[in-house]
């Protein structure tokens, strides 16, 4: 994994984590790789993996189990409350983005409006 020197590795991780989880490579009930196999994947001290994980338990979407290791939380209104709150920091972004090169809300929506139909052309759905 690559990771950039700007934020915290712990950060980094968990949102990729988060990522992962969200998107369904693990799903509700999966049981997670071992902190050593996580920190052996991402080149990181295992110490950091941990906290990673313990900031994922915070938030309820991962839950330890104590002789067995840690799982993807089974409340699926807390996973899709998560990558709703994802998509939303992701348009903010996007949206400042947009606006530091000069486009609105409005001309940014009518943007992407207009590539979306572009793309249905283009995959021959009309």
């Amino acid at each position: 994994m690559d990771f950039t020197p700007d934020r915290p590795i712990y950060l980094q991780l968990q949102e990729r984590l988060k990522q992962a989880i969200v998107s369904g490579r693990y799903n509700p009930g999966d049981k997670l790789p071992a902190v050593r196999d996580l920190a052996i994947e991402a080149a990181v001290n295992p110490n950091t993996v941990q906290r990673a994980l313990t900031e994922l338990e915070r938030e309820g979407l991962v839950h330890a189990q104590r002789t067995s290791g840690r799982y993807v939380t089974e409340d699926i209104e807390v996973i899709e409350r998560t990558k709703t709150d994802i998509a939303l920091e992701l348009l903010r972004v996007f949206l400042d983005q947009m606006a530091a090169i000069g486009y609105n809300a409005k001309e940014t929506v009518a943007l992407i409006e207009g590539r979306a139909g572009e793309e249905v052309i283009e995959n021959g759905n009309t």
